[in-house]
C-alpha cells in the first residue's frame, strides 16, 4: 500500500506574502530547495517547513517535481534569519530566500548546477629507476619532463597547469596516457576570482603585529561574549580595528573550529583589507561579492556550505553565507549606508548580522571609527556591549585639521585667481606642492565625478534628463552630458531645448574638472583619479592603488571610495576640496554622513612615521559636521546630533517606514499615494497605533527612470505598531494595475531622496 504524501509549505519567489503547500512523496527538511509547478512554469522554491494541510481545504496538492540537493541550501539558523527578514520589512519570504542563494541555484532549468571541471592528469604505476625511465622515454624527451614534473608534483596535477609549466601542447599528455603511465580524471575546480592576482604583490605580514593593550582588551570581551553576544567596536582612524578582527578569527576559526563572517562595505574599495583576511587565513576565506561571475559565486557558496571554506569574506549578500557552526560575524565600517539593500527584500546587513548571530549562536562585532547613530544609541542604551580604542597604534597622534574658508579666501583672491581658488586655495595649494616636493603622497577628495554637475545656457536654462527630474552632468572624456541615475547621455554643447541658445557654461566641480586643474599647477605630479568613470574595469579600483602602494602616484584624486580602508603611510596630506557637497540635501542623515566622510577621509593621512596633515575647504566652517570633523571628535558630533534629532524626532528617536509610490503617469502616482496615506490615517484612527502619517508629497528627486515617484512617511516610537500598519497596509490595499503603479515599503530607510 502506497504511502500517504508528506504535504510541506514552500516559499516561492514571488511578490505574496504567503506559502504554498505541496505535496512530496519523500520528507523534506527545512531549507531544502524544492522545483514545483507555478502555472505551468518550473520554480525553485524553500521547503520552510511541514504543513498540516489547512489551507488547501479541498484541493489536491501539487505535487513537487524535485528536491535537487543532498542536504539544506539554507542551514537553520539561516532560514529563521531569513524569516525575521521577510516579518520585519513586510515582504516575501520567497524573495528573501531567493536573495539568499546564488543565483544559479535559483534557476529551475538547472536544478543541480555543477561546477566547473577541468582535466586532471594522474599518475598511474612508478619508473624508479634512470634505465626504466630511459627505455620508456628515449625518444619523447617531454613525455619524460611531465612524467618527472607529474612526480614532483605529488602524482596529480591539472593538464592546463602542466602545459603551461612545461610550455608543450597535449600531444605530450595523450602520449603518456597511451603508454599507460597516466590518466586523466575529471576534477571540479573552484573558480577563485583573485587566483589571478595572486603572486602580483607581498601579502602584508599581518601574523607578526601584537595587538596593543587597547586591542587585546578589546579581543578578550569579545572571544569571552556569551553566544549571540554584540558588541560596538569603536575605535579612532589607524587604531587596529582589523588586528581586533583577525585576532577574534583566529580563536574562533582555527581554536574553537568554527566558522565566521566579515562583512565590507565594498570589497573593490577594500582590497587591503580583504588581503590581510586572506595572507592570515590563505585557503579557509572565500570572497563574496557582487562583482563575482554566478559560477565563482557558486563554487565560493558550495565550498563554505560544505566547510572547506570556513571564513565568507564580503559585501552585504555575505551575510548570508551558508556557513555550518557560525561562532562570529564582523561588520566592518558598520556606519556605510551600501550595506542597505536598495531593492526588496532592502534588509540591512547590519541589522540582519545581529539577527543572524543570535539565531547562530555567534558572536557580532560592529566596527566603525564614526559609528551610526542607530549603533552608538544602542550601545548608551546597553543593547551593544561598548569596546573602545582611543589611539593609534604605535602612538602616532590623528593629523591635524586646517579649515579654510572659502568665502573669506575668494574675497582676497585676484579676479583673474577666483576660479582656480574656488578648487584649490592658497593654503591647500601650497601644502600639496610642499608635501609632493619631499616626495610624499597626497589624496584629495571632491564627492562629484565628471567635470560639471550640470551646464547652463545664457538665459539660465539647465540641461535636465529627459527621464529623471535631475540635470545632466558634463563630462569632458570623452565628451557628453550624462544623467547619473538613468545613465541617458546625449552629445554635449546641444542647443537649449528651452530658448535655442547653446549650452556651453559649466557650472560647479567634478573630479574631471579637478584633475586637469592639478595637471596645469603641478606638471611634475603623477595623478590618478579614482571615481566611477575610471573603475569600471574588474580590478580597476586594486590596480590603481596598487599603483599608489608602490609609490608611482603623487597625487590620488577621488570621490567617496578613496575614504575607505586605505592605509599607506607614504600619505601624509589630505584634502577635500569641497566640505559641502551633500551636506544641504533634503535627508536628516546628511550631516551625518558629511561628518563620517570627513572624518574617514581625514584619518587616511599621517599612518606612517612622517605624521600627516588635513585641509578641509567650505562655505559652511560653523557647520557642526565640519566643525568636529576637524577636531576628531565624535563624541561631541553625536551628542549634538541626537539632540538635534529629538525635534522634531528622526531616528534613532523614533522608527521610520517610507512608502514610495512610483509609476509612470505623474497624476496616477499622486492619486494613489493619496490613497495609500488616506489608508494609513484610517488605520491609525481605528486601532491607536501611535503612527504618525507624513504625506503624501512628491520625492525629492520625484522623477527616476521615468517613474514618477511620491512617498508617505510613517513614525511610529516602537517597532510592533509600525508592523502591524505595514502588514496590514501589504495585505489589505491593493495596487491598481493602471500606469504600472507600484509601491514599495523601505523600512529604516538610510535616505528620504
Amino acid at each position: 500500500m502506497a504511502s500517504s504524501p508528506h504535504l510541506i509549505e514552500v516559499a516561492l519567489p514571488l511578490p505574496l506574502r504567503q506559502t504554498f503547500t505541496y505535496a512530496s512523496d519523500a520528507p523534506v527538511a527545512p531549507g531544502h530547495r524544492v522545483v514545483v509547478p507555478v502555472r505551468n512554469k518550473r520554480v525553485v522554491g524553500i521547503c520552510v517547513g511541514p504543513s498540516d494541510g489547512v489551507a488547501l481545504a479541498e484541493v489536491t496538492p501539487k505535487g513537487v517535481l524535485a528536491i535537487p540537493d543532498a542536504e539544506p541550501a539554507l542551514p537553520a539558523d539561516l532560514l529563521a534569519t531569513c524569516r525575521w527578514i521577510a516579518d520585519y520589512h513586510v515582504v516575501s519570504l520567497g524573495l528573501v530566500c531567493r536573495a539568499a542563494l546564488p543565483v544559479a541555484l535559483g534557476q529551475a532549468g538547472t536544478p543541480a548546477p555543477r561546477g566547473r571541471t577541468e582535466r586532471v592528469l594522474v599518475l598511474e604505476g612508478t619508473l624508479p629507476t634512470l634505465q626504466s625511465r630511459e627505455a620508456a622515454f628515449r625518444r619523447a624527451p617531454q613525455q619524460r619532463q611531465a612524467y618527472e614534473l607529474l612526480e614532483s608534483l605529488g602524482g596529480r596535477a591539472s593538464v592546463p597547469h602542466l602545459l603551461r609549466q612545461l610550455g608543450c601542447t597535449s600531444a605530450v599528455v595523450d602520449g603518456l596516457v597511451r603508454k599507460g603511465f597516466a590518466r586523466i580524471e575529471s576534477a571540479t575546480v573552484f573558480r577563485d576570482p583573485f587566483a589571478a592576482r595572486e603572486g602580483e604583490r607581498a601579502r602584508p605580514a599581518v601574523a607578526a603585529l601584537r595587538p596593543t593593550s587597547a586591542q587585546q582588551a578589546a579581543i578578550d570581551a569579545i572571544v569571552a561574549g556569551e553566544p549571540g553576544a554584540a558588541f560596538l567596536l569603536h575605535g579612532i582612524t589607524g587604531s587596529g580595528k582589523t588586528l581586533v578582527y583577525l585576532e577574534v578569527l583566529e580563536q574562533v576559526v582555527r581554536v574553537e573550529g568554527r566558522s565566521a563572517i566579515v562583512l565590507v562595505p565594498e570589497i573593490a574599495l577594500t582590497p587591503q583589507t580583504v588581503e590581510r583576511f586572506r595572507a592570515r587565513f590563505g585557503d579557509l576565506v572565500a570572497v563574496l561579492h557582487s562583482g563575482l561571475s554566478d559560477g565563482e559565486r557558486l563554487d565560493a557558496w558550495r565550498a563554505l556550505r560544505r566547510g572547506e571554506k570556513r571564513i565568507a569574506v564580503g559585501a552585504r549578500s555575505a551575510i548570508f553565507a551558508p556557513l555550518p557552526d557560525l561562532g562570529a560575524i564582523i561588520v566592518d565600517e558598520e556606519h556605510e549606508a551600501s550595506y542597505k539593500q536598495a531593492e526588496a527584500p532592502r534588509y540591512h546587513a547590519r541589522e540582519v548580522a545581529l539577527i543572524h548571530a543570535r539565531e547562530a549562536g555567534a558572536r557580532c562585532v560592529l566596527g566603525s571609527a564614526t559609528p551610526s547613530l542607530e549603533s552608538w544609541r544602542n550601545a548608551q542604551e546597553g543593547r551593544l556591549s561598548l569596546l573602545s580604542l582611543p589611539a593609534r597604534v604605535g602612538g602616532g597622534a590623528l593629523p591635524a585639521v586646517r579649515v579654510v574658508d572659502l568665502r573669506q579666501e575668494l574675497k582676497v583672491s585676484l579676479p583673474d585667481e577666483r576660479a582656480r581658488r574656488q578648487v584649490l586655495s592658497a593654503p591647500l595649494e601650497a601644502a600639496i606642492r610642499d608635501h609632493v616636493a619631499r616626495g610624499e603622497q597626497v589624496i584629495l577628495l571632491l564627492n562629484r565625478r565628471g567635470y560639471a554637475p550640470f551646464v547652463q545656457c545664457a538665459e539660465g536654462h539647465v540641461a535636465v534628463c529627459p527621464h529623471c527630474s535631475i540635470s545632466l552632468t558634463y563630462h569632458r572624456t570623452p565628451e557628453r552630458l550624462v544623467c547619473h541615475y538613468c545613465q541617458h547621455q546625449e552629445a554635449a554643447g546641444r542647443t537649449c531645448a528651452d530658448c535655442g541658445g547653446a549650452m556651453e557654461r559649466q557650472r560647479g566641480l567634478g573630479t574631471q574638472q579637478v584633475e586637469r586643474l592639478l595637471a596645469e599647477r603641478f606638471p611634475t605630479a603623477r595623478i590618478a583619479r579614482m571615481d566611477a568613470d575610471t573603475t569600471s574595469g574588474k580590478w580597476a579600483h586594486a590596480e590603481i592603488l596598487e599603483r599608489v602602494g608602490r609609490g608611482e602616484v603623487d597625487v590620488l584624486l577621488g570621490t567617496q571610495m578613496i575614504a575607505k580602508g586605505l592605509d599607506f603611510a607614504s600619505v601624509t596630506l589630505v584634502g577635500v576640496i569641497d566640505a559641502d557637497v551633500g551636506l544641504h540635501l533634503p535627508d536628516f542623515r546628511a550631516s551625518e554622513r558629511i561628518f563620517q566622510l570627513l572624518s574617514q577621509v581625514a584619518g587616511r593621512a599621517g599612518r606612517g612615521p612622517k605624521g600627516g596633515e588635513v585641509v578641509i575647504q567650505t562655505r559652511t566652517p560653523g557647520h557642526h559636521a565640519v566643525r568636529h570633523a576637524a577636531t576628531h571628535d565624535f563624541l561631541r558630533f553625536a551628542a549634538e546630533e541626537l539632540s538635534n534629532r529629538e525635534s522634531p524626532p528622526y531616528p534613532p528617536t523614533l522608527r521610520l517606514a517610507n512608502l514610495i509610490v512610483s509609476g509612470l503617469d505623474e497624476v496616477l502616482v499622486a492619486t494613489f499615494a493619496g490613497a495609500v496615506a488616506r489608508w494609513c490615517v484610517a488605520a491609525e484612527a481605528r486601532f491607536a497605533l501611535g503612527v504618525t502619517v507624513l504625506g503624501p508629497a512628491p520625492c525629492p528627486v520625484d522623477r527616476i527612470k521615468t517613474r514618477w515617484r511620491w512617498h508617505v512617511i510613517l513614525k511610529s516610537e516602537k517597532v510592533a505598531p509600525l508592523t502591524r500598519l505595514l502588514r496590514g497596509l501589504a495585505d489589505g490595499l491593493e495596487v491598481p494595475a493602471a500606469g504600472g503603479l507600484r509601491l514599495a515599503i523601505d523600512r529604516d530607510p538610510v535616505a528620504l531622496l
